[in-house]
């Protein structure tokens, strides 16, 4: 891997199915709920797609209201995917996004395309190719 790529690093041992996740210094937990054999100890994988996208697009929309000194006081985004037996090239991210601030009607119809502009909706919005080897 290159210096200019985004990169993490997955590691599981015996435990069902805790798995420690590193990136740029920073260390997290993914698992599954207990009711699949995991110990619920971290997100489950779909969750973190999700809150990669959830925190990308409010990063995103933060930075936008920021510089255009827009009365944005918070940012809440609502996320849902179908279960992964549903999963197929057609799945469907639901993402509901609600603004608290004095905003104008045009300024939030304005921050929901500002939303689209965040990279990990662009990555998530285009053919992946994943190289395995």
């Amino acid at each position: 891997m290159t210096g200019n790529q985004i990169t993490a690093i997955t590691e599981l041992d015996r435990s069902h199915y805790k798995t420690k996740v590193y990136s740029g210094g920073h260390f997290i937990y993914s698992d599954e709920p207990e009711d699949l054999g995991g110990t619920d100890e971290g997100m489950a994988p779909a969750a973190l797609l999700l809150a990669s996208l959830g925190s990308c697009t409010a990063i995103t929309i933060r930075m936008y209201a920021d510089r255009k000194n827009l009365k944005l006081d918070h940012i809440k985004i609502e996320l849902a995917i179908c279960k992964e037996e549903e999963m197929n090239k057609e799945t469907t991210i639901s993402r509901k996004i609600i603004f608290t601030g004095d905003l104008t009607e045009d300024e939030r119809k304005r921050l929901l395309v500002i939303a689209d502009k965040c990279p990990i909706h662009k990555i998530l919005s285009n053919p992946i190719k994943i190289e395995t080897s």
